[in-house]
């Protein structure tokens, strides 16, 4: 049962990166591979604030700073200099495997011996539970607020139509920038979460991370377009619901023994499988 719970877990802390993918895929179509790399960003500043004695409370607002910067960085390069958003991502997140490798100063730290949010509250998994479900849960909320505002209403109304926001007097690239900002600032708290739940940061966790949180938003949006859910509240939930299921799928694969070496072959299988299973239903239709 407890491996079902760290499965649980792991899909809390993970939800704030598929919230971040939600904004960038499904609010503004654009395919964010900047992922990998601040996701790796928010566990190597939390690993060096927290080695250094930084308290969680301070630690929480530079590693958002740090996810934002890499965000917006990707957002001006496919704004300002025009280049395809994919690859405006790519160059990001090779950029940033250097840039982390030279702030981490190795490939590994353990934080065993540190104070981390985990650590700070007695209860063992029950608490862990409570710590990622509260972050979880303030990130749905925040977003699902600022989504809400006349601000959000303009970042979904650039993703639905550019041409039509640019007439309404919305300044389309500046609302890229902001939404990629936003959305790699909750990737890197995901990865300052995942790496004190897994008590050590390293260099490579965030290499194919992205395929885990487009399949949590695919799991959800399979959801919202089966049931045609249109409530943005229900929306962001099935996200988190997607990203808490796919860590279960994968705990269940894993638990009747499947070789740990394949859990990359198998995550690929079972995202293609939720991409594919629209395709398949209307063909049999």
């Amino acid at each position: 049962m407890d491996f079902y719970f760290s499965a649980l877990i792991l899909g809390l802390c993970l939800s704030l990166m598929a919230l971040g993918i939600f904004i960038s895929m499904k609010i503004f179509r654009i395919p964010d591979i900047t992922t990998d790399g601040s996701y790796t960003l928010g566990a190597v500043v939390a690993a060096l604030c927290l080695t250094k004695g930084l308290p969680v409370a301070a630690t929480i607002p530079i590693v958002l700073l740090a996810g934002a910067i890499a965000g917006a960085v990707t957002g001006l390069v496919h704004t300002r200099l025009r280049i395809d958003a994919l690859l405006s991502g790519i160059l990001v997140m090779t950029a940033l495997y250097s840039v982390n490798l030279s702030l981490l100063g190795r490939s590994n730290v353990p934080l065993l011996n540190v104070a981390h949010v985990f650590n700070l509250v007695q209860g063992g998994i029950t608490a862990e539970l409570v710590v990622s479900l509260v972050f979880s849960a303030v990130a749905l909320f925040l977003i699902g607020y600022v989504l809400k505002t006349d601000f959000g209403i303009a970042m979904r109304a650039t993703g639905n139509s550019t041409t039509m926001s640019r007439a309404a007097g919305v300044h389309v690239d500046r609302m890229k920038i902001i939404g990629l900002a936003i959305a790699n600032a909750l990737t890197a708290l995901s990865g300052f979460l995942v790496c004190q739940y897994q008590s050590f940061t390293d260099i490579n966790m965030g290499i194919g991370i992205v395929i885990i949180g487009l399949g949590s938003v695919l799991i959800g949006d399979a959801v919202i377009a089966w049931f045609r859910i249109s409530n943005l509240w229900l929306q962001l939930m099935l996200v988190v619901a997607g990203s808490i299921i796919f860590q279960m799928v994968l705990a269940f694969v894993l638990s009747i023994g499947v070789d740990p070496n394949l859990l990359k072959l198998a995550t690929a299988v079972f995202v293609l499988l939720i991409v594919a299973l629209p395709v398949i239903k209307r063909r049999a239709a």
